[in-house]
């Protein structure tokens, strides 16, 4: 079972549009102030979502820490994480997939569509 641990966690962006279905999904920045769901996979995460707020509502986000994601796909403990092109974790390859940005690493295994634990930590850096 997915959990949450100790985390950083940037409290006042609001989102740029409904991301009440996007909890434990990777976002982005959209402005200074506010932030809406990786849509591809060359997007610099900021964070991973932790609430389901609609446009305009607060966005709590985690940059640093044990969080949930949602697994794109097969996700195994140990893989190296990215955003996928709906902002769902992805397991990255460093030095093969050098056009994405490394966003942490993954604690549990999860299968496509299930909530894994992963280590959130966003430094905006390529995975070469």
């Amino acid at each position: 079972m997915a959990y949450e641990s100790a985390q950083v966690k940037i409290g006042t962006l609001t989102a740029a549009a409904d991301l009440s279905s996007k909890q434990y999904h990777f976002v982005k920045l959209a402005s200074a102030t506010t932030v809406n769901v990786c849509a591809a996979i060359t997007d610099k995460p900021i964070g991973v979502l932790q609430n389901k707020p609609t446009s305009g509502q607060a966005a709590e986000i985690v940059m640093f820490g044990v969080s949930k994601v949602v697994a794109d796909g097969t996700l195994a403990a140990g893989n190296i994480l990215g955003t996928s092109a709906d902002g769902q974790a992805d397991a990255i390859t460093p030095g093969t997939d050098t056009t994405v940005f490394a966003a942490g690493q993954a604690i549990s295994a999860a299968s496509a569509g299930e909530t894994a634990t992963a280590f959130v930590n966003i430094s905006n850096a390529r995975s070469a």
